[in-house]
């Protein structure tokens, strides 16, 4: 781990090779797992502002759901997460001509119909963020359906840190994402010899 203001960072984030390859995984992040993608209550809120602005782009039975259920829910461990659809789906899914999942919100956003970003915890995974009393520690989720994303990566040269800058700029500050640069090619470095 590396100690980056208030945060511990693991480095996994600097010595792994990441750069998403949405051709080869089609988005299987969006649509797996047991749980939808953590938010913060800040996100909570500004999703169901602009969800007159989301609703057109879901399928309908997203639209059921959030209808039904809510635009999102607690879910076992006690974490604010998006709602999901048949157990694992994320409600803000949507597929383009091919089969890839995208993302509602970052659709939105791209066309202007928002402001916002997709929730911080989907635009920084492989990062997930646990906080804790004095500090956050920022680890690194490996997961098999990445392994496209971790060849990509590594064929590129580009690691899971540099790949994540604008998001953990937009988390963080850009004041920390220097930091942790500047750490972590020192580290790599210092590996090296």
């Amino acid at each position: 781990m590396l100690q980056i203001q208030d945060t511990l960072v693991s480095l996994d984030l600097i010595e792994r090779f990441f750069e998403c390859n949405l051709d080869a995984c089609l988005g299987e992040c969006c649509i797996e797992g047991d749980a939808g993608a953590p938010l913060t209550p800040e996100e909570d809120l500004r999703l169901k502002e602009m969800m007159p602005e989301i609703l057109p782009l879901l399928s309908p039975a997203a639209r059921r759901a959030i209808e039904e259920e809510g635009a999102s829910y607690t879910d076992p461990d006690g974490d604010l997460v998006t709602q999901i659809i048949e157990g694992k789906n994320c409600v803000y899914t949507c597929f383009d001509k091919d089969g890839k999942c995208l993302c509602a919100l970052e659709k939105a956003r791209r066309e202007g119909k928002t402001q916002f970003f997709k929730p911080i915890s989907c635009s920084l995974y492989p990062v997930r963020l646990k906080e804790y009393e004095g500090f956050t520690a920022v680890n690194y989720h490996r997961w098999k359906i990445c392994k496209a994303a971790e060849v990509l990566g590594r064929a590129r040269g580009v690691r899971a840190y540099q790949f994540l800058r604008e998001p953990l700029i937009r988390r963080f500050g850009k004041e920390w994402y220097d930091e942790l640069d500047f750490t972590a090619r020192e580290y790599l470095r210092q590996q090296q010899k």
